[in-house]
């Protein structure tokens, strides 16, 4: 099964940049969208979508043009989960999730704090909230795949210039220990299991020709939870794909 997360940082924009005919070429069979600041009103495509075989779930915020997740899957789910139950994420269309027969797809748009003290605050917040969220999810979801726009480097090897950021937001000492602390909680994070080398990255800043320099940062990731962590065959960027400031990333599962 292949899985791929993608912040398309609106879907209207990706669409005009030839989105449709990219994921008809990727043959994907589940992929979770961030960003997508639309509602499925708005998007005159969705009959081609269905054309090429998916069923679309959507999760808009309610302030328009802002936020929002999408699952779009040839499979058809057992169940979707809208939300997590939190109306301060739910209000901002953070977490949408599809359940199939062996195992649960998520797709999760974590907030940004990059506008200030505020809304680094709020991601703070959200970052203790779904860890909750996630241990008893688990608990009943032995099988998920959290994917999605994590806004958060691991580690110094995913961001080009980690002592120039070591006090930017997403590379903060705090989140840093927050997404080691997730992933020891149950979680593999599925690119780095299969890729060790340093320079891949999932976003690269609009400025200074960052893409053209490769001058990224890791934040999109696809965790598997450990159950499901010796059926991960494959793992790996779609770099050349440019329909946002972000580039897909891939994960196959063999079922």
């Amino acid at each position: 099964m292949k899985i791929i997360t993608y912040n398309v940082n609106g879907l209207r924009a990706a669409l005009k940049k030839g989105w449709l005919d990219w994921l008809k070429s990727t043959n994907a069979d589940v992929i979770c969208l961030q960003e997508i600041k639309a509602t499925p009103d708005l998007i005159p495509e969705i009959a081609l979508l269905e054309q090429l075989g998916y069923e679309h779930y959507w999760y808009p915020a309610q302030k328009k043009g802002y936020s929002g997740t999408a699952i779009f899957t040839k499979v058809s789910p057992k169940r979707v989960e809208y939300g997590c139950g939190h109306e301060l994420y739910d209000f901002e269309g953070r977490i949408i999730r599809a359940d199939f027969e062996k195992f649960s797809v998520m797709s999760t748009y974590f907030p940004s704090g990059t506008t200030g003290e505020t809304r680094q605050t709020f991601k703070y917040q959200f970052l203790d909230d779904f860890q909750q969220y996630s241990d008893r999810l688990l608990k009943d979801i032995p099988n998920l795949i959290v994917c999605g726009d994590y806004n958060i480097c691991h580690r110094a090897i995913d961001i080009h210039n980690p002592k120039s950021n070591a006090n930017t937001s997403g590379f903060l000492p705090e989140e840093r220990e927050w997404m080691e602390n997730f992933i020891n909680s149950g979680y593999v994070d599925s690119f780095r299991h299969l890729n060790p080398e340093p320079h891949q990255y999932s976003w690269w800043s609009y400025r200074a020709g960052a893409r053209a320099r490769n001058l990224g940062w890791r934040i999109d990731y696809n965790m598997v939870s450990a159950p499901l962590a010796s059926q991960i065959e494959k793992s790996y960027l779609l770099n050349d794909a440019v329909h946002s400031d972000h580039c897909p990333v891939v994960v196959e599962i063999s079922e």
